[in-house]
This record gives structure tokens, sequence and C-alpha cells, in this order.
């Protein structure tokens, strides 16, 4: 496989999560066992195979790639991909498609789909998505992909076959659907579109960012300009019940060494124990 873009991997309880993500560089996820992506700030070869992706806002540094995307599964014969984005913006990205055509000589094909706070998405019997509005400087949304089962109700649990056999020809619903909150992606986003969706806190594996930590880097200014700092984690400590917390899109004014340091001196133990730090 050509590897074209810095890519680095996560496995979590059988899930893999890829990608490369720096603040005003480029934002790009995959989770190939869930058959979707986050952003298309850049577009590995390695992607290309997936063809639902979840774009959080129109900024280049998380969007610029969905040309050639696109048009790299038209010329490799696959089927046009499905791009989820926040509803505001999908006139203008089409617009912006429809000028690529023009200088490419090739058709654009794919299905925009624009999204709102709190709308949903069924991929699967067993996988939904459900955007909800973040705080950032475009319209932007985070996306939270949920484990959907089947489970018999109370009632008809220890109950023989035949009884429930019978229960549903007659009518009667005798399962109920299990959710569990599996995969948070916020993109970017100021702390309060964090705490505007309380599952984010819960969902197994929260992918977020904190493009700030040095002291002197004022919050409100931060925050005006839709991002977050280490102090917001930190403040919000005890609320996160996440297994899996990826820590992403560090400014580039730093280096690595540095994120990782504050990160070991600011947070407390335990809380540490569950953040993998999305670096080189």
């Amino acid at each position: 496989m050509l590897e074209n873009l810095p890519l680095q991997s996560v496995k979590y309880k059988g899930l893999t999560i890829e990608g490369y993500s720096r603040a005003a560089v480029q934002s790009y996820w995959r989770i190939p066992e869930l058959k979707l992506g986050f952003d298309l700030g850049g577009s590995p070869w390695s992607f290309m195979g997936t063809a639902v992706f979840f774009i959080s806002h129109a900024h280049l540094d998380h969007m610029a790639a969905l040309p050639a995307f696109v048009a790299r599964r038209r010329m490799m014969k696959m089927s046009p991909p499905t791009i989820y984005l926040p509803e505001e913006v999908v006139d203008p990205v089409w617009k912006m498609l429809k000028s690529w055509q023009k200088l490419d000589r090739g058709r654009m094909e794919c299905e925009l789909v624009g999204l709102k706070d709190g709308e949903e998405v069924q991929l699967s019997r067993e996988h939904a998505v459900t955007a909800f509005q973040t705080k950032h400087t475009v319209p932007s949304l985070g996306f939270q992909v949920w484990d959907c089962r089947k489970k018999l109700k109370p009632e008809f649990q220890g109950k023989p076959e035949t009884d429930i056999r019978d229960a549903r020809i007659s009518g009667v619903e005798v399962s109920e659907e299990l959710r569990v909150p599996l995969v948070c992606y916020t993109g970017d986003t100021a702390p309060a579109g964090l705490d505007h969706f309380e599952t984010a806190y819960e969902s197994r594996v929260l992918i977020t960012e904190m493009t700030f930590y040095r002291p002197e880097h004022r919050r409100e200014k931060i925050h005006k300009f839709g991002h977050m700092h280490l102090d917001d984690i930190v403040e919000r400590a005890e609320r996160f019940r996440n297994e899996l917390i990826i820590l992403a899109h560090f400014s580039t004014r730093y280096h690595d060494n540095q994120v990782m340091n504050a990160v070991k001196k600011r947070l407390p133990e335990d809380l540490q124990s569950r953040i993998h730090l999305w670096m080189q």
C-alpha cells in the first residue's frame, strides 16, 4: 500500500482508529471495522475503501481533500461515497465540487447529506450515528457512533421459545433496542460543544481536541476561536467516564514532548491512564 500521508494507528477492543490530526495542517480519521471515517483534511490511499465519511466542519484542514477522495473513487471504479456534513454547508460544497469537475473534467460523483443537531443516521442494523452541535467559528458538528443490539424484553426472558414465537406472530414486540455509545468524535470545538452532548463523556472511545496547553494562552480567546485548552480538560477530569480518550489537534507551536510533559504534570493519574495523545 502506498503511504502518501502520515498515518498513526491504535487498536482498542476490536476497533482500529487510524489517521492524523494537527491544527491548521490536516485532520483525517478512519475506523475500518465501522466502515466510516471522520473529516478529510487529507486522503491517504488506504482510506479510499471507506465509502462513508462524516465531516465536522468546512475548514480546509478538515475538508480540503474531499475533491481528491471523490475523484479517486470514481477513477478506481468504486461506488460514489456518502458524505455527511453540517446542513448549512451542503450547497457551497456542491458548488466547490462542480468547480473541480470543470477543472478536472471528471465527474464528482457522491452523495452529500446535510445533518443538524440531534439528527440520526442508521448506518446498519448494528450501528447508528447521532450528530450534535459543537462550538466553532463556522457551522460544526460532532458525531456519536452507537452500537445497536436487539435484546429480549425482561418479561420474555427465560420464557420458552414457543411462547416468544407465538407472541411475535400475534404482533407483540418481544425485543427492545439496547444502545451502547461506542465512539464519539467532536472535531474542532470549544468546551461548550463537548458539554452540549453529555453522552460524549460516556462513550467508550472519545476522540476530541486539545489545541493549546500553555498557561499564557488565554482561554477566553481560545474558546472564541472554537478550541480547547489543557485547563478545560483538567476542569472536567471527573466527568470523563470514557475507557479511551484520544486527545489530538495540537498546535504546531508545540513539540510533542512539551504536550506530553504538560499532560503528565496536570492531569490526575486515573485520567492519564485512559488518555492516548495523538502525536508523531
